[in-house]
C-alpha cells in the first residue's frame, strides 16, 4: 500500500535518465552529436538554463551562477540577472532560498535577509538540491504518465522535503504474476445483451446483481462481487456494465505527506460517492512467499501485502516493487475509499481484481485513503490485508490520525 506509516525507502534516482544526461553532456563535451540522445549539429552548442545553483551581488549587479541542460557542471558561468529570461526558475530560486532559511535551527523561524552578497554554502547547496530533485519527479512524473493507461493524468509534488522518486519501483497496468503463477485472461463466454442495464447479463449468469445504477456508481453492499461485461460480451465499450475495465478517470497527485506517513495520493477533481477511482494492482505472489515477504515489510515498517481471499486464500497481491498509483495510497481508520472484488475476463474466483470504490463525495485536495485492515465503512467482505495476530509480527505504529484510529496498521 502507500509508503506505510513508517517508510522506509532507499535513496532515489532513476538510472536511464541520469545516464542521459551524462551522456548529453559528455558529447557536448567532446563536441560530438548523437541523434539518439538529442545531440545534433543544431543543437550541440546551444544553452539553455536548467536551474540556478547560486548567488551573488558584485559591484552593485545580481549575479547567478547557471547550470546549462546538457553540459557537465565543470561549464557552469556567473550570469548577471538582466541576461536571464527564465522568470519561473528565478521565481524557485528565491522561494527554496527564502524556505531553507525558514527552516534552519530545528524549524525555529528566522527573518531571512535578502541584502547578502553572497549565499551560504549551506543556502546553495539546498537549493540545488532541490532543484534536482524538482527535475527527476517531472521526468518521473512524465515516465508514469507514458506507461499509463488510463484516462486520467498522474501529477507528483513534493514540497515538503528532498525525497525524489523512489528507487525500486516499476509501474504497470494489471498484475503481474511471479513464476509459476498463471492468469487466465480470456473468458470463456459473454453476454448478447442489447442492452445490459436491463437485460439478463453477466452478473445474473453469476448470480449476482448488477453491481452499477444508470450514473455508473456502485449500488451493492461491500463484500459482494462485481461482474463486468468481458471481451466476448457483444455490447460495446459504452455499456453500463464496463467501468472498472475504463480505468481510472480522474486527475491524481501523487505527493509527499507532512506528517511522516512519506507519500500519499490525492485527487485533483471532485469525485462523487460511490464511483470507482482506481484498482490495485502488483506482483501475484503464493501465500506462502507473501508470509515470508511479510516479515520482511514489517521489520521495515511498510506495508504492500494483500490477500485475495475472496473464496480461498491461495494467492496475495504485493505492491512493492510493482503497482500503479494503489501503490502509494495511504491507510486511514477512517477511510475515504472502499473495497471491492471484480471479475470481468479472469472468473477465476482466486483471482479477483481488487477495485476502490469511494465511499463519499470526496473534494479536490483531498487525500485518498483505505482501510488497509478492510474493516471500516461498514466493510463485510473477506478482503484483508494479513494481519493475524498469530504470527507475531512487529506492530506498524498507525499515524492516520482519525478519531476512530486503532492504533496499528495490523
Amino acid at each position: 500500500m502507500a509508503t506505510a506509516e513508517a517508510e522506509a525507502r532507499g535513496a532515489w534516482c532513476v538510472p536511464c535518465l541520469v545516464s542521459l544526461d551524462t551522456l548529453q553532456e559528455l558529447c557536448r563535451k567532446e563536441k560530438l552529436t548523437c541523434k539518439s540522445i538529442g545531440i545534433t549539429k543544431r543543437n550541440l552548442n546551444n544553452y539553455e538554463v536548467e536551474y540556478l545553483c547560486d548567488y551573488k551581488v558584485v559591484k552593485d549587479m545580481e549575479y547567478y551562477l547557471v547550470k546549462w541542460k546538457g553540459w557537465p557542471d565543470s561549464t557552469n558561468t556567473w550570469e548577471p540577472l538582466q541576461n536571464l529570461k527564465c522568470p519561473l526558475l528565478l521565481r524557485q530560486f528565491s522561494n527554496d532560498k527564502h524556505k531553507y532559511l525558514s527552516q534552519v535551527k530545528k524549524g525555529k523561524a528566522i527573518t531571512p535577509k535578502d541584502n547578502n552578497k553572497t549565499l551560504k554554502p549551506a543556502v546553495a547547496e539546498y537549493i540545488v538540491k532541490k532543484a534536482k530533485q524538482r527535475i527527476a519527479l517531472q521526468r518521473w512524473q512524465d515516465e508514469l504518465n507514458r506507461k499509463k493507461n488510463h484516462k486520467g493524468m498522474i501529477l507528483v509534488e513534493n514540497t515538503v522535503d528532498l525525497e525524489g522518486p523512489p528507487s525500486d519501483f516499476y509501474y504497470v497496468n494489471e498484475y503481474k504474476p511471479a513464476p509459476g503463477i498463471s492468469l487466465v485472461n480470456e473468458a470463456t463466454f459473454g453476454c448478447s445483451c442489447t442492452d445490459c442495464f436491463f437485460d439478463k447479463c453477466c452478473p445474473a449468469e453469476a448470480g449476482v446483481l448488477l453491481a452499477y445504477n444508470k450514473n455508473q456508481q456502485i449500488k451493492i453492499p461491500p463484500g459482494t462481487p462485481i461482474y463486468e461485461c468481458n471481451s466476448r460480451c457483444q455490447c460495446g465499450p459504452d455499456c453500463p456494465n464496463r467501468i472498472v475495465q475504463k480505468g481510472t478517470q480522474y486527475s491524481l497527485c501523487i505527493f509527499r505527506t507532512s506528517n511522516g506517513r512519506g507519500w500519499g495520493v490525492k485527487t485533483l477533481v471532485k469525485i462523487k460517492r460511490m464511483s470507482f477511482v482506481m484498482e490495485y494492482v502488483g506482483e501475484v505472489i503464493t501465500s506462502e512467499e507473501a508470509e515470508r515477504r511479510g516479515q520482511l515489510y514489517d521489520n521495515k515498517g511498510i506495508t504492500y501485502l494483500f490477500d485475495l481471499d475472496y473464496e480461498s486464500d491461495e494467492f496475495t497481491v504485493d505492491a512493492a516493487r510493482y503497482g500503479n498509483v494503489s501503490h502509494f495510497v495511504n491507510h486511514s481508520c477512517d477511510p475515504n475509499l472502499q473495497v471491492f472484488n471484480v471479475f470481468i475476463d479472469n472468473l477465476d474466483t482466486r483471482l479477483p481484481r481488487i477495485a476502490l470504490f469511494s465511499t463519499r463525495t470526496i473534494n479536490p485536495g483531498e487525500e485518498l485513503t483505505f482501510d488497509y485492515q478492510m474493516k471500516g465503512s461498514g466493510d463485510i467482505s473477506s478482503d484483508s490485508i494479513d494481519h493475524s495476530p498469530a504470527k507475531k509480527r512487529v506492530r506498524t505504529v498507525c499515524k492516520c490520525g482519525a478519531v476512530t484510529c486503532r492504533g496499528y496498521l495490523n
